[in-house]
């Protein structure tokens, strides 16, 4: 073989690898985090695609015409954006939990900083956002993540994909995003319904009661004790549905 096809090959080949891999890992948890620069962010994203290029089940070929490789990179493109969202959309889980446990408990603030989610994110949310993908460094889920990128192939053959079972996996993995969210947050309304009864008796009882302030102190307290107690299996729950999800991309 001569060199020339041959490097053009090898080019397009990283380039259909890189169009899937790539993609996937600008929006997935822990690599896709906007607090780390691009060009880093770019940099592992070469570096992770050239590593799998050999195990990768691309055809070592050039394709018949422009139109096709325009296709089969578009393809590529479209799974690994597929992948990289639904992953985000599952951390964001962690968002609404951290939204409803401030609101729950009186430490919501709208100037909070909106780590790794969308805007209006509350303390309690960042903290649950950035535990999270600490969480995924410290567990190796990161490693899983690159198997599962390199698994997908086993799933979505190089330029095959249903567009109709994509759009259906991404609603039912936000409906699990949801769930998970509530989930993680019900003892939280526990607490929230508890401490308000008992307060609206208490004020019925003794109508000179300053009942906000007091409640206020009693939400925030008891909000803070909870969220030390529970956050340990709050994040387990957490990390255990996303490696089911990032293993199987089946919810």
């Amino acid at each position: 073989m001569a060199i020339e096809p041959f490097i053009s090959t090898l080019f397009f080949s990283f380039f259909v690898v890189f169009a899937r891999i790539g993609t996937a890992l600008m929006f997935m948890p822990g690599f896709g985090e906007v607090q780390i620069p691009v060009r880093p962010r770019l940099s592992l994203a070469v570096l992770i695609s050239l590593s799998l290029l050999p195990l990768t089940p691309i055809a070592s070929a050039l394709p018949d015409s422009a139109v096709t490789a325009v296709f089969l990179l578009g393809a590529e493109v479209l799974i690994g954006l597929w992948i990289g969202l639904c992953a985000r959309i599952l951390l964001s889980a962690l968002q609404f939990a951290g939204f409803q446990v401030g609101q729950v408990s009186g430490l919501a603030n709208a100037f909070g900083p909106s780590f790794g989610s969308f805007e209006g994110a509350t303390m309690v949310a960042t903290l649950l956002l950035m535990s999270a993908v600490t969480m995924i460094f410290v567990t190796d889920t990161h490693h899983l993540i690159i198997r599962a990128l390199l698994a997908s192939y086993q799933v979505f053959p190089p330029g095959q994909f249903v567009l109709a079972d994509l759009a259906d996996q991404i609603l039912r993995v936000a409906s699990a995003s949801l769930y998970i969210g509530t989930a993680i947050a019900a003892p939280f309304f526990v607490m929230g319904v508890i401490l308000n009864l008992g307060m609206g008796l208490a004020n019925r009882m003794m109508p000179q009661l300053p009942v906000f302030f007091v409640a206020a102190s009693l939400l925030i307290g008891a909000g803070l004790l909870i969220l030390a107690i529970a956050l340990p299996a709050m994040l387990d729950y957490f990390l255990v549905r996303f490696q089911e999800w990032i293993m199987g991309f089946r919810i």
